[in-house]
Parts: structure tokens; C-alpha cells; sequence
């Protein structure tokens, strides 16, 4: 049976599938990162991962995969198919895909950066399906960006596009770590929700999640916490459909998790922003912690295909 392999790998974990032509996860399996390990340990055991999946393949399938997708965090050059940098696993310019391909018996290797490829994902088989032009945005320990146009995703001419948890929506807002101040991911994210309410319930332990009950729970205290993230992300959204003029804005992560407690009021505040732009629909994500693993998996169809068309 025809496959490829697709791996998206995390901070803390590892979630991969081999998935059909038509789509259809045929074996699906996690392995902890184990970043503590080290650097090089993480790239062995991404390297490791990818041959059991291969060997799964040929034992219950018949067949090698024909191709492999991985998704990775940091900073990525597709094109060279190097993971530059990851803050969060501790490497620097990893030959990640010529690794995985001598691993893998020379079969074609695609590299992604983990929310473009997430973005993918929902573009083509989640919640933007149907949309020419959406914007990917997870809220999670930190907030990246993902732009769909026409079922692909722009990296830009960099590799740098889509990162609008480094826009800068109140200038004297708190430090970030990219060296400005108020970045809207140091005010809205999962993780500044999380210090926020934490100072605010007087409870270090308390987290976003526990924030969202809060706020349904009608503590003052804690919606004071959830609308002033609120507004950070509106202003962030709003400068980003001012740019891109998106038909969607697909909203993923720890956050998204809260439901309406979150797109009630997001929508309304994005509504009061507005003045000349069309506003676009701003829907939760579909695919949740699977997106990754789905797009890595589009990404080596997508190599397939390319091929065919070169070798017509």
C-alpha cells in the first residue's frame, strides 16, 4: 500500500503517522523528545523514530514509504532543508533532511516549520478548507502565524513570515525575548496568561486554563486578566487582516481550548476595530494537536507530486 511518513516534532514530544494517498492515517505513534538528552540525542532519536516507521511500513504494508515529511520547531530553511535553530531543543543548522533521507535509503524528504506546516493542515482538511486566503495563528507558550494562500503556505523570502507574536502591540508592554518590548506574544499567548493570573489569583501553580474557568466562574479578577489578553490579540489580529486581508482567521492552541469563554469576546473586539477592512471569520481550529503530523504528511505528498510533474 502506497505511504509516506509524516513526524512533527515538539518541545516534549514526538507525534507521527504513515499516512495514505487518500489521506488516511494507517499507523499512528509518540515518542518523548527527550530534549534533556541533548541536541544530538534529539536529532538520533528523530532519525531513530523515522526508521522504525519505515521498517513498520515494509513489514505491514509491503512496501517502503515513498516519501517523508517532518515538521520541526525554530527557525527553518525549507528550501536547503536545514532546521537553523530551535531555542527550545538546543540546535543550530541541522542537515535535517539530508539526515533523514541516507537514514531512510535515499527516498525524498520534505522540511517544514512546525506552524506553517500545522497551517497547511487546516488550510486544506481543516477549518480553512474552502478559504483562498486564511491566517493560522496558535496561541501556546509562545504565538507564531501561519499564511494560506491559494492551499499553500508563504514562507516568505526568509523563511521569517507569519510571525506575528513578535508584533509589537503596546510599545511599553513587557520585555520580550526577541529584544522588543510588548510583543503581542508577551501579552496574549498561553504562557502570559498563565504568569498573568498566576500573579493576579496570588496562586504560582494557576495557569491560563485555570484562568478560563475563572473567567466563566465570573471572578472579576480574572476576567480583568482574560480581556486585557483579549485586547492584545485583537490589536495584533487586526494589524494582521489590515496586511493580508484573509478570508479566515483560524485561532489553534492552549487557548483556543477555551471555547467561546475566548471567541466571544475576541470576535466582538476585532469587530470594534475594525473601520475599512472586511472582516474575515474568525474560527477555532479543527485539527488540534494532530495538524502538525497531518501537514507533515501533505508536505510528502506534495514532494510526489512534484516529481511526477518533473518527470512528465
Amino acid at each position: 500500500m502506497r505511504h509516506v511518513i509524516a513526524l512533527d516534532v515538539g518541545g516534549t514530544g514526538m507525534k507521527a503517522a504513515l499516512v495514505g494517498v487518500d489521506g488516511t492515517l494507517l499507523h499512528e505513534d509518540r515518542r518523548a523528545t527527550g530534549r534533556e538528552r541533548g541536541a544530538d540525542a534529539v536529532v538520533q532519536s528523530i532519525l531513530d523514530f523515522a526508521e522504525d516507521l519505515r521498517s513498520y511500513g515494509v513489514d505491514h504494508f509491503g512496501q517502503s514509504a515513498l516519501a517523508a515529511g517532518v515538521a520541526v520547531p525554530g527557525i527553518v530553511d525549507s528550501d536547503l532543508g536545514i532546521a537553523v535553530y530551535a531555542a527550545n531543543l538546543g540546535w543550530r543548522d541541522v542537515p535535517m533532511r539530508n539526515l533523514l533521507s541516507r537514514r531512510l535509503r535515499g527516498i525524498p524528504v520534505a522540511l517544514g516549520h512546525d506552524v506553517r506546516t500545522g497551517g497547511l493542515a487546516e488550510g486544506r482538511i481543516g477549518a480553512g478548507r474552502g478559504a483562498d486566503r486564511f491566517l493560522f495563528v496558535p496561541l501556546g507558550t509562545g504565538i507564531a502565524g501561519a499564511i494560506g494562500i491559494d492551499g499553500a503556505i508563504e514562507s516568505g523570502a526568509h523563511g521569517y513570515a507569519g510571525e506575528i507574536g513578535h508584533v509589537v502591540v503596546r510599545p511599553d508592554g513587557p520585555d520580550c525575548g526577541c529584544g522588543q518590548r510588548g510583543c503581542l506574544e508577551t501579552l496574549a499567548s498561553a504562557s502570559a496568561v498563565t504568569r498573568a493570573w498566576a500573579q493576579a489569583s496570588g496562586d504560582r501553580y494557576a495557569d491560563a486554563a485555570d484562568c478560563a474557568k475563572a473567567v466563566e466562574d465570573g471572578d472579576p479578577r480574572a476576567i480583568a486578566v482574560w480581556q486585557d489578553a483579549v485586547d492584545a490579540l485583537a490589536a495584533g489580529l487586526v494589524t494582521a487582516l489590515t496586511l493580508l486581508d484573509p478570508r479566515a482567521l483560524i485561532i489553534g492552541g492552549g487557548l483556543a481550548e477555551a471555547g467561546e469563554t475566548l471567541f466571544t469576546p475576541l470576535r466582538a473586539a476585532v469587530e470594534e476595530r475594525v473601520t475599512f477592512q472586511k472582516l474575515p471569520a474568525i474560527v477555532p481550529a479543527a485539527l488540534g494537536d494532530t495538524a502538525g503530523c497531518l501537514g507533515a504528511g501533505l508536505l510528502a505528498w506534495d514532494l510526489i507530486a512534484t516529481d511526477s510533474e518533473v518527470t512528465v
